[in-house]
């Protein structure tokens, strides 16, 4: 990327990055995952290289639907979340497609919570 003088890279951190009870050893990596992004930003912008992280809350998947409390999680995220519902995958994909081209060709460093507006 530093020859060819662009790139793009979009790291996959969590909305955990904030604090989740229980798991502190999940929520500091998620944190170091932004921490490490920023710091790449900060060192490849000049080389047109855009550094960016997508931080997804609750998304449809097989891990998260074989949980045994799923139901609950569900239903606390239909009552709680300004978009009432869980994310599915392709929320996650559109925003990581959005930060990998040239429209983004301005955005370097930054967080994209998937997140439906829960924090």
């Amino acid at each position: 990327m530093v020859e060819a003088g662009y790139g793009r890279i979009v790291n996959i951190s969590s909305r955990a990055h904030l604090g989740n009870p229980g798991q502190a050893n999940y929520s500091s990596a998620k944190a170091g995952i932004i921490g490490f992004t920023r710091a790449l930003s900060l060192e490849y912008g000049k080389n047109n290289i855009t550094v960016n992280a997508v931080a997804p809350g609750i998304i449809n998947t097989a891990a998260v639907v074989n949980l045994p409390h799923y139901g609950k999680i569900k239903e606390a995220a239909e009552r709680t979340t300004p978009i009432p519902r869980i994310g599915e995958t392709e929320d996650v994909a559109n925003a990581i497609v959005f930060l990998g081209s040239r429209l983004a060709s301005y955005i370097t460093g930054e967080t994209l919570h998937v997140t439906g507006g829960r924090y």
